[in-house]
């Protein structure tokens, strides 16, 4: 089928289904909205419910999506970098390291600025499917978070507490701790986007009361994990 054939359906599906107008988009703003429309929907649906369906629920035809992605993989992957990978701020990690404050600070800056982008409910719910679909994605989300964020937490804390900071290597401990703030943190999130069970998200709490139970418990578990490494 030729792509103005598939534009032909698609406008007519679209005008009958929601009673408008289309107009013939430039291709990359077409493509653009074709992975917005994806992220709703996989939000929503999962990964199991197949290419047809989606084209369905958009008012377009399947072919139009494959003249755009080689495959279901390659606009879930493309999904991917728009809701995760894009959303992703430099100025995390800088903010992380910028020795001149006191780390607690740099923490609540850090993740009110990291919940801003993660508790919006479609990253929530596509990241879960994804990883009930055991789709590499999450890894490689979850390797992108540890090395750049949670890594760098706890060498900065070392740094602030005067232990070496990377000899020895970081502990299981050390490292675990860090993915327990992370986790209760995020837990808000799951409630609302998951759970259903929270009507509002007010990151505040959740934010200042792991952030305090970390600092109260890292430093004893850091000082053993150095004393061990002597």
């Amino acid at each position: 089928m030729s792509d103005s054939s598939a534009h032909g359906k698609e406008t007519r599906r679209t005008a009958r289904g929601r009673g408008q107008r289309t107009t013939r988009l430039p291709p990359e703003e077409r493509k653009s909205m074709l992975i917005d429309k994806a992220a709703d929907f996989f939000a929503e649906h999962g990964f199991e419910a197949g290419t047809r369906v989606l084209a369905e629920e958009m008012g377009i035809t399947q072919p139009l999506i494959y003249r755009y992605f080689e495959s279901k993989e390659d606009l879930i992957n493309e999904v991917y970098s728009d809701v995760c990978v894009a959303k992703w701020r430099p100025e995390w990690e800088t903010t992380l390291k910028d020795r001149s404050r006191p780390l607690k600070d740099r923490l609540h800056d850090f993740y009110h600025s990291y919940c801003e982008v993660v508790y919006d409910r479609r990253w929530v719910r596509f990241f879960f499917f994804a990883g009930l679909k055991e789709l590499d994605i999450n890894t490689r989300y979850v390797t992108r978070v540890s090395e750049r964020l949670l890594k760098p937490i706890c060498v900065e804390l070392r740094a602030e507490l005067g232990h070496p900071e990377d000899a020895p290597a970081i502990s299981e401990e050390e490292f675990e701790l860090v993915w327990l703030m992370q986790a209760m943190i995020f837990y808000q999130a799951i409630r609302a986007h998951i759970y259903r069970i929270r009507a509002n998200l007010d990151p505040a709490f959740a934010i200042d009361t792991a952030i305090e139970m970390y600092l109260r418990t890292a430093p004893e578990i850091v000082a053993k994990a150095c004393e061990a490494g002597k």
